[in-house]
């Protein structure tokens, strides 16, 4: 009668093994920093993916005007930049960390116009890694 107990059990428990295995390697394969996602963002066009970066307040240079926006705004431009400017590539010519609490990465993208934008990006720990500067700026 005791092992007829167990079973449910023993199965129950392998389950949950299971579904705790399943969720750390979906979370080891996301396992990009949050300086990958930004990238990332940037080549799939994805602004919704790097919104949670974004601080209460981001500062965006485009074209060598710069303006710090609200979080709502900093999506919106950003929307509407890539609408105009599709990145075809995205290539990361210099990237690091000077310190502990900060990431950088310097890169361009093409658009299929043959337009090509120098990007900056550097992001600062405040908690969690948020976006600090970008920057697009025509070569």
């Amino acid at each position: 009668m005791c092992a007829i107990e167990m079973k449910p059990y023993l199965k129950r428990l392998l389950l949950s093994v299971s579904c705790t295995l399943v969720f750390f390697a979906a979370q080891a394969q996301s396992g990009r920093s949050p300086i990958e996602d930004i990238v990332n963002s940037i080549k799939t066009n994805r602004v919704g993916d790097m919104e949670k970066y974004f601080d209460n307040f981001v500062p965006i240079t485009i074209n060598n005007s710069q303006t710090l926006y609200s979080h709502n705004q900093a999506v919106e431009v950003l929307r509407d930049f890539f609408d105009k400017n599709n990145p075809k590539d995205f290539t990361v010519m210099d990237n690091g960390s000077p310190d502990n609490s900060s990431k950088f990465v310097i890169g361009y993208f093409n658009t299929p116009g043959g337009v090509k934008y120098n990007v900056y990006i550097l992001m600062k720990l405040k908690g969690t890694f948020m976006l600090q500067d970008l920057r697009f700026n025509k070569d």
